[in-house]
């Protein structure tokens, strides 16, 4: 492992730099508003309209790394997210506002599939997994310690837009300072929305509710503590430890997904979540104390759900079409992520702060219903499922281009799903992941559910 922090620590630095920038602004923007008494509904709007840049970066992404190559699209990225972060220091106006995170999104999203190419053309087939690894790590590091600057630095003025300003300019200098060649040109990889709705309709569904749920976390998690009473400090240190909770779930949530039924797993954290956030979602005011127990235990189960979906779906989708499934998982998240804060908002602004964790426990209650692994078949079902758990970065802070990345994944099928144009929708009619109809074994005469075998 010491070989690969050797091998990659510029590239993570890189990433590191962008998270600690991200999760910062996103707190400093929310307690910012907070303190001027703003609506939440304009709290929301703001981390909608980041997640909305970065489901569109996803798409000009590609086009202006083929234009002009990957480290002039990252050096005028990271450029042009700095410009857009002082630029809120520049004007109160809130519509600006929403362009300007908009446009923070977007930049994001290119330097993103820059560093994850990378990753993917210096890393070896066996080293894959280590690699992978290290950048979830570094990125849940950079979220966890962009909220910890506010623990030392509580104040809101504008010397916290300078450090997000100073972070994404740092995370500039490892990239531009390169000697490596520039990794093969890249092609967006076929999105085939018909296709994985009708293969993965429960995964699909899952992506979205924790795009709603996560998405409306990060946005207003920080308002809404600040209304139950915490300060600046107070409130980066229940950021931070609701992040950390995030870190700290992967391996034995991977442990778990590798041995039991991953439709299971999520109807069960799914449930867990609704209980861990009544407490928050009842009591208009709580106590510090609980306000942190009960924000770190919905934390750990919230962050579960969409690595296991993204599995789950890996279970019942081909090789080859791995990448194509990695950026619909990654839009689905992106739409969940643009709808659940505006919708969270108005629920706070109309109700109270705590309708952000009712929001959570309904929504949670949505996927307990929604997910039914007695009606899971195995008809698509690859031969080596279930595949190893791979821990998924969050939080969009990763490209398409992470499946490129997962070990999971054939490096010669990512080869030509990265570095050749995207083959056509395909016209076939694909069974259902998820099918509640018994179906007759023509050998036996009896009838099967095609229930999901797990070892």
């Amino acid at each position: 492992m010491r070989q690969i922090w050797k091998s990659f620590r510029a590239l993570y630095f890189a990433s590191l730099m962008m998270l600690i920038g991200s999760g910062l602004l996103s707190t400093y923007l929310a307690l910012r508003l907070a303190a001027d008494h703003v609506d939440s509904l304009w709290v929301g709007a703001l981390m909608a309209a980041n997640y909305f840049g970065l489901v569109l970066g996803g798409k000009i992404g590609h086009r202006l790394i083929a234009r002009v190559g990957h480290i002039r699209a990252y050096a005028a990225c990271a450029g042009i997210v700095g410009a857009a972060v002082l630029g809120h220091g520049l004007t109160d106006w809130l519509p600006a506002w929403l362009f300007l995170r908009v446009i923070v999104g977007l930049g994001m999203m290119c330097q993103y599939m820059v560093i994850e190419s990378w990753l993917n053309e210096q890393a070896d087939a066996h080293m894959r997994g280590k690699v992978f690894s290290g950048y979830m790590i570094a990125s849940y590091l950079g979220l966890v310690l962009g909220q910890l600057i506010l623990v030392m630095h509580p104040g809101l003025g504008l010397e916290l837009l300078m450090l997000v300003a100073l972070c994404f300019a740092l995370c500039l200098v490892p990239v531009a300072l390169t000697r490596r060649i520039h990794p093969a040109a890249l092609h967006p990889a076929p999105m085939e929305p018909r296709f994985f709705i009708k293969r993965v309709p429960q995964s699909l569904s899952t992506v979205l509710g924790a795009g709603l749920i996560v998405g409306s976390f990060y946005g207003l998690a920080p308002l809404y503590a600040s209304q139950q009473g915490l300060s600046n400090e107070q409130v980066g240190l229940f950021m931070g430890s609701c992040i950390f909770a995030g870190l700290l779930v992967q391996w034995p949530l991977g442990w778990l997904s590798d041995r039991y039924d991953r439709a299971l797993l999520i109807r069960c954290f799914a449930f867990s979540l609704a209980l861990a956030a009544l407490p928050l979602a009842i009591l208009q005011t709580v106590p510090i104390e609980v306000l942190f127990i009960s924000g770190f235990l919905c934390s750990l189960v919230q962050f579960c759900l969409y690595p296991l979906a993204v599995a789950f779906s890996n279970d019942h989708v081909e090789g080859d079409r791995r990448v194509s499934l990695t950026a619909m998982l990654l839009v689905t998240y992106g739409v969940g992520a643009s709808i659940g804060p505006l919708v969270a908002g108005v629920l706070m602004k109309l109700f109270g702060s705590h309708m952000l964790y009712a929001f959570f426990s309904f929504f949670a209650l949505v996927l307990v219903w929604r997910i039914r692994p007695k009606a899971v078949t195995n008809l698509h079902q690859v031969d080596d499922a279930p595949l190893h758990h791979v821990a998924m970065p969050d939080s969009m802070s990763s490209s398409p281009l992470v499946a490129c990345l997962d070990p999971r994944v054939d490096e010669q099928v990512v080869q030509e799903q990265m570095h050749s144009p995207p083959h056509p929708e395909s016209d076939s009619e694909p069974e259902p992941e998820a099918d509640p109809t018994p179906r007759e074994d023509p050998d036996s005469g009896r009838e099967q559910s095609f229930t999901e075998a797990r070892p």
